[in-house]
């Protein structure tokens, strides 16, 4: 039985979690899953402070990790690993959570394993649905919109990402210029289900290409013409905008997915094959809802994660830990957390890829 302590601080949520299986190929079980969410302590700046986040990592780490060691009846003795996010992220609390963890196997002599967030997101799926490599991801979050084939632990293939805006970002970006309340994803959604999606006429970036590459900043920029043209807005105005850059939105997400199944069955296989969707903006019920229909019609089966593993979360970083420790690799306790680190070290350098240097 492998036992792992995870952490997670690599924005704006402080988590620890201990995730255990008795072998690979056995399911794994979530002993603990604590989160505190620091949405109040940005609320009031419309998005996430590094500094109030790296503060805030620092006074609260230490009883978050108590707590999950505590909910899940276990001490630190009988951790087997801890795992940490040690990238990508806000270097402030990267730092404070890597800190804490190499303090840990130090004082307890535990192996250290670094884990990068966005495979934490890639491997949740065989955590919870016992799923088997290969299969195909759609990670959506607030700072990366990425296509990723899986092929194994380690092994990924960008297909596709954003060449600006995460659609993450674009979603709050677009709840701040209506003046909802952060988090903006939510907040939009909220929106959009009592509003017209036909009211705008909003462009759907890429759409069409051969590329599997995103673009959303263009939409938002379509968002601010039309709310700038009707000001000063009305509740109405607000919805149907919502509902209108939601529709928008599932559209560019279907015509990018669907040629990413395409080329699943002309690369990789033509039989029954898995699709995941992962991130803070899987919980969006109508991209969701879209994508279900979009599976279904091309032969493949949709996973996406119960929503409280959707956000960042320290079970996705232990079960990623927990992975990679059983396979044998651990972590030098000179490891250094890295603000950038693509899952594909090949990929071309685009905005959104995980790699310094690229173009705005």
């Amino acid at each position: 039985m492998t036992t792992v302590l995870g952490i997670e601080t690599s924005c704006d949520e402080t988590a620890a979690a201990v995730v255990r299986r008795a072998g690979p190929g056995s399911p794994g079980e979530i002993l603990s899953n604590t989160v505190y969410s620091q949405i109040a302590d940005h609320a009031a700046y419309g998005g996430v402070v590094p500094e109030i986040a790296a503060r805030a990592h620092v006074e609260g780490l230490d009883a978050i990790i108590a707590r999950a060691l505590a909910e899940a009846n276990t001490t630190l003795d009988d951790i087997d690993a801890v795992a940490v996010t040690a990238g990508p992220g806000l270097i402030g609390g990267l730092l404070v959570g890597v800190m804490t963890a190499k303090a840990i196997c130090a004082a307890r002599n535990k192996p250290l394993v670094a884990v990068n967030h966005l495979e934490g997101h890639a491997l949740t799926p065989r955590l919870t649905d016992g799923l088997q490599f290969p299969y195909l991801l759609l990670l959506v979050s607030g700072g990366h919109s990425q296509i990723l084939l899986v092929r194994g632990l380690g092994d990924y293939a960008r297909w596709g990402t954003t060449i600006d805006d995460a659609l993450g970002e674009a979603f709050d970006k677009t709840a701040k210029l209506l003046g909802l309340p952060y988090p903006g994803g939510p907040a939009v959604e909220r929106e959009a289900a009592t509003g017209d999606p036909k009211r705008f006429a909003l462009p759907r970036p890429m759409k069409g290409e051969d590329r599997l590459d995103f673009s959303f900043s263009g939409l938002k920029t379509a968002v601010r013409r039309e709310a700038t043209a009707l000001a000063p807005l009305t509740d109405r105005d607000v919805s149907d905008l919502c509902a209108s850059f939601q529709a928008a939105v599932t559209d560019t997400l279907r015509d990018r997915v669907t040629r990413a199944f395409d080329k699943y069955r002309a690369d990789v296989s033509d039989g029954p094959a898995d699709f995941v969707i992962a991130g803070g903006v899987a919980a969006n019920g109508a991209i969701r809802a879209m994508l279900a229909d979009a599976c279904a019609q091309n032969g493949f089966t949709l996973h996406a994660p119960p929503l409280d593993l959707c956000s960042d979360n320290a079970v996705m970083i232990a079960w990623a830990g927990l992975e990679h420790f059983e396979q044998g690799a651990v972590s030098g306790m000179d490891i250094a957390p890295r603000s950038r680190w693509p899952l594909d070290q090949d990929a071309e350098a685009l905005i959104g890829a995980g790699r310094r240097g690229a173009k705005a």
